[in-house]
């Protein structure tokens, strides 16, 4: 005889209504896009652009932060994000392995545990994007403890506040359709404080340290371009005309940022270059995401153009004017471009403009300071709680390598290993 179910397994069975097979699958091969612009799309797109010696510490600071934050992200960061409990700062709940993983994510016809998966690889790309702002002189092992704790501590609660019922969303009504906030604000903030904790590298400025392979870095920005359609076009989480229109924006952002890009480099230095062609179009990307599924084709252009104009003086500015070694520009790709995006999708938002409108009862004026109090409080929060685990982090592994192990390149000298050997 099979004894009764149990009171809560009944209203678990009660609850359960079988999952949409097409959204699913949709959710799942975004999955896979997204864990494709981690790897290999950002290894291959930051390897390029450091000099041959640093080429595999690259590669393996993005794999090994990956890995840990999945892993991390089962057993705790998946409930602090979105589980069901909140008190609009964090959330609380079952581990994503245990419980009613198999009842639909609340709002959605997917499980929780598809749901769970896609949340997984933002998780996993948002920190390894700094790897860009410390090249050349990070110690393995601080990279991997700091990482890990800026998951908990940082992403996990922002991801909470605007896309898992926290106090940003439902009181304040502060939009982010894929990141803009939530990935590439705290990412790039907090990138720019390790490049200023972290100090110069040997020769910067007065050293031209040119990018060992453009023909990688390019081969990386198609791959980050191709995934970015998961990245966004996956945040509709069902495979619907909302995943098309975001899809679409995400394109046009891409493809106007990159040729605004070349033509400005065409009249500053004189040459359209590829690294300056893939900077652009990721520069593009980071400023449509917030956006991409609230805003129509025009305003996805406008947006590619405007990310293309402000991200690229600031590069001028922080390298070459504030002399702050953030190595491959994140604050001033990423940060600077998901901030842009995040503060005018309450402008192209607009259904005048052919978007898609605002938050529930608010007009164009509440959005903007509904998007300006959202990027503000993230950037502090980050800014601050990227020092204290810094600090931290460093009692245990110190930040730097030593000048030595600096001139030889990390790849010898923290991993043993050539990436290319030449006889």
């Amino acid at each position: 005889m099979i004894a009764p179910a149990s009171a809560h397994a009944q209203a678990a069975q009660a609850a359960q209504v079988a999952a949409d097979s097409g959204n699913t699958a949709w959710v799942l091969i975004s999955s896979a896009l997204v864990l494709l612009m981690t790897m290999p799309g950002l290894t291959l797109f930051y390897g390029g652009l450091v000099r041959t010696k640093n080429f595999l510490s690259v590669m393996v600071q993005v794999g090994a932060i990956a890995s840990a934050v999945s892993i991390l992200w089962v057993l705790c960061g998946y409930a602090l994000a979105f589980g069901p409990a909140t008190n609009g700062w964090l959330g609380a709940g079952a581990w994503m392995l245990k419980g009613s993983q198999d009842l639909l994510r609340s709002g959605t016809d997917i499980s929780e545990r598809t749901f769970a998966l896609f949340q997984m690889t933002f998780a996993a790309i948002t920190p390894a994007l700094m790897v860009g702002a410390w090249v050349d002189r990070t110690r393995f092992g601080w990279v991997v403890g700091f990482s890990v704790l800026w998951s908990l501590i940082v992403y996990a609660p922002v991801a909470h506040w605007i896309w898992g019922g926290g106090w940003l969303a439902s009181a304040l009504g502060t939009l982010d359709f894929a990141g803009g906030i939530v990935v590439h604000t705290t990412a790039g903030v907090s990138a720019l404080i390790v490049a200023l904790l972290l100090g110069k590298r040997q020769g910067f400025p007065r050293t031209l340290m040119l990018p060992h392979s453009p023909s990688l870095t390019m081969a990386g920005a198609a791959l980050l371009w191709v995934g970015w359609f998961g990245f966004n076009g996956g945040s509709a989480l069902a495979a619907s005309d909302d995943a098309a229109s975001a899809i679409i924006n995400t394109h046009l952002g891409a493809s106007t940022a990159a040729l605004a890009w070349l033509l400005i480099e065409r009249i500053k230095v004189g040459k359209p270059t590829s690294v300056g062609f893939a900077t652009g179009a990721i520069a593009g990307l980071a400023t449509v995401t917030p956006a991409a599924g609230f805003i129509s084709a025009g305003g996805a252009i406008m947006l590619g153009a405007i990310g293309a104009a402000a991200c690229f003086p600031m590069i001028l500015l922080i390298k070459h004017k504030l002399e702050i070694d953030d190595s491959l520009d994140v604050f001033a790709v990423h940060g600077v471009g998901g901030i842009v995006g995040s503060l005018l999708l309450a402008v192209f938002a607009s259904t005048a403009l052919g978007g898609n409108g605002y938050a529930a009862g608010m007009g164009m004026a509440s959005q903007i300071g509904a998007q300006l109090v959202g990027v503000l409080t993230v950037a502090l929060w980050s800014g601050l709680a990227t020092v204290l685990i810094a600090k931290l982090v460093a009692l245990a592994f110190p930040m730097r390598v030593s000048e030595d192990d600096e001139r030889e390149g990390l790849d010898l000298s923290s991993h043993g290993e050539r990436a290319w050997e030449m006889d």
